[in-house]
């Protein structure tokens, strides 16, 4: 699993590996001297792969720390420091596991999956129970989206793609209510596993709390313990998708991320600037549009795959 997983996040992150991580990369291969030049290059790269303004703050200043207390006397060293640097940011936000999403005493559990329209919330859903159903759990799904007819049509059609049931209502029905049905059918058929998909209006946010507070009132009444909330961030967005994850985190609160489309940036930084934004761990990350698309996140294994 592990070497799939590597395998995975090697082929998402080609393009950032191949674009700026590769100019980073080169930035330390030679013998140089660790100079302003060198810090500059560095620093301007950093903020062009995404990585953030205050994430690339940070890193500065831990690597010229290190120089100052006579640790890294040359540019390979430097080298490694700064990915030591990156992995820990990953690693240092309460790390957790995709497996930590679901209750331990294998009582059903529910994932809100959340996140605006476009950003890949439904393929990701798919994506997500694919991933689940494959480590043999019973995996339902809701289509809570009820404000666009064609988040219905698309959540059936990856329930019908990776063999998983979907429970829908017509358009415009009340998201509760759709919750309420997909939690007594989950019941009834002994799932593990109940993924929600959520209108994704963030433009009118307090509608959209007031949505999901009324889902989490129905999950209280159906006396659903294991509720999780996940949001999905679209990395091709670049620093939109940072503002968008503060917004949900304000309005609903989150337990993990997923990061979609990874494998449709040069810009794959942006994950160090959300993880360090938001201070929510990343559980998985879309590698592709195929169903097995969907790696679970190794904070050492991208860093690795992004640089070598």
């Amino acid at each position: 699993m592990v070497l799939s997983r590597w395998f995975k996040l090697e082929r998402g992150v080609e393009k950032s590996r191949t674009g700026i991580f590769s100019r980073i990369a080169k930035l330390f291969e030679s013998s140089r001297p660790i100079d302003d030049d060198l810090w500059d290059e560095l620093e301007e790269l950093l903020i062009q792969a995404d990585v953030g303004v205050q994430t690339t703050d940070q890193l500065m200043e831990l690597m010229r720390g290190e120089v100052t207390l006579g640790n890294v006397n040359d540019a390979r060293g430097l080298y490694r420091v700064l990915q030591e640097e990156l992995e820990h940011s990953l690693e240092e936000v309460a790390p957790t596991s995709p497996e930590a999403m679901l209750a331990p005493d294998g009582q059903l559990s529910v994932l809100l999956v959340v996140g605006v329209n476009g950003v890949g919330k439904t393929t990701s859903i798919g994506k997500l129970a694919q991933h689940y159903k494959d480590q043999r759990m019973t995996v339902m799904l809701a289509a809570g989206d009820t404000f666009r007819a064609a988040a219905i049509d698309q959540l059936k059609v990856w329930g019908e793609r990776v063999g998983v049931p979907v429970i829908a209502q017509h358009p415009g029905a009340d998201p509760g209510s759709v919750v309420f049905d997909a939690v007594a059918a989950a019941r009834a058929r002994g799932a593990r596993l109940l993924i929600v998909d959520t209108a994704g209006r963030l433009h009118t946010k307090t509608n959209l709390m007031e949505e999901l507070r009324k889902i989490r009132r129905v999950l209280d009444r159906q006396s659903v313990g294991w509720v999780k909330t996940l949001l999905v961030l679209d990395a091709t967005t670049g620093q939109n998708a940072v503002l968008q994850g503060r917004a949900f985190q304000e309005a609903t609160g989150l337990d993990g991320l997923v990061v979609a489309k990874l494998d449709g940036t040069a810009k794959g930084g942006v994950v160090f600037a959300i993880v360090d934004e938001l201070q929510v761990p990343v559980l998985f990350v879309g590698t592709g549009e195929r169903p097995g698309d969907l790696s679970e996140f190794d904070a050492r294994a991208f860093v690795s795959a992004l640089f070598e």
